[in-house]
């Protein structure tokens, strides 16, 4: 593969089996070279260490995990509230410590639901302090939060919604600490224009990931041009993971090798 295309414990268990180290060595086989998982965190500290091992041996690179708490139905980070910002901080101190131990670079920030009782304006400002305070956390480390802008239809009333909002929330936050996820599944819903918006918030994007449109399942499926996408990305020389956080649009082993080659297919440019 031209990218780091990376996919996610479960995606191809009927091929490899339920143990997540037989997962990495089948993903591994097939030519992936990165791996995601959102649940990383949760994780026992014993399992972390076994697949960090097992991806150093295999020569995978590890993608994003989910660093906090994501508040779905009510607001946090939009607040200000003192108490809602502490708990965050304090997922993102831990987070760190994950990160070091299965060689993770990144970890997706979703900011919460929007503050129904608070002007726009001011929860912004609310969501760029906390960012600020997070940045300063993980900038000795290196490490790199990136906010995922997430569509309304599958969750209604989140803050961040689109990439320019987010673009101009890294712009105020001004770390190289805190990056855009540009998940093109949620882009695409939400407000298209996709190769676009890639190009405009170029400098401060710094992870992708993937899902066709409807269904939410592997490129090929759907509505979006993923050759072309790929094609556009690699040419402007991304060298960070595309994330395939999506599902299999068939069932069983034949389902995940048709994920495999709708990979292999739009990576064919």
């Amino acid at each position: 593969f031209k990218l780091k295309y990376a996919p996610h414990f479960g995606m191809f268990k009927n091929s490899a089996g339920d143990d997540p180290i037989d997962q990495l060595k089948f993903m591994a086989d097939q030519g992936f070279t990165a791996l995601e998982d959102n649940g990383m965190k949760g994780k026992p500290v014993e399992l972390q260490e076994k697949i960090a091992t097992t991806m150093t041996d295999l020569g995978m690179e590890m993608g994003v995990f989910v660093a906090h708490k994501i508040y779905w139905k009510e607001p946090n980070l939009t607040s200000g509230k003192q108490d809602l910002r502490d708990e965050f901080l304090k997922d993102i101190k831990d987070s760190v410590e994950v990160a070091k131990r299965v060689n993770a670079k990144w970890m997706t920030v979703v900011p919460g639901h929007v503050d129904l009782k608070l002007n726009m304006d001011y929860q912004t400002a609310n969501v760029v302090e906390t960012l600020k305070q997070a940045s300063a956390i993980l900038e000795p480390h290196g490490l790199v939060m990136v906010l995922e802008p997430l569509n309304f239809y599958n969750h209604p009333g989140l803050f961040l919604t689109k990439i320019p909002q987010a673009y101009q929330v890294c712009k105020a936050v001004n770390s190289p600490a805190c990056k855009i996820l540009d998940d093109l599944y949620h882009q695409q819903i939400k407000e298209g224009n996709l190769i676009t918006n890639i190009d405009l918030a170029w400098d401060e994007i710094g992870y992708f990931q993937m899902g066709d449109n409807p269904g939410r399942k592997e490129p090929t499926t759907g509505e979006i041009n993923y050759l072309n996408l790929f094609k556009h990305i690699h040419e402007k020389g991304f060298k960070g993971i595309m994330g395939m956080e999506h599902g299999n649009s068939l069932p069983g082993k034949d389902g995940e090798m048709a994920v495999i080659e709708a990979y292999r297919k739009s990576d064919s440019f």
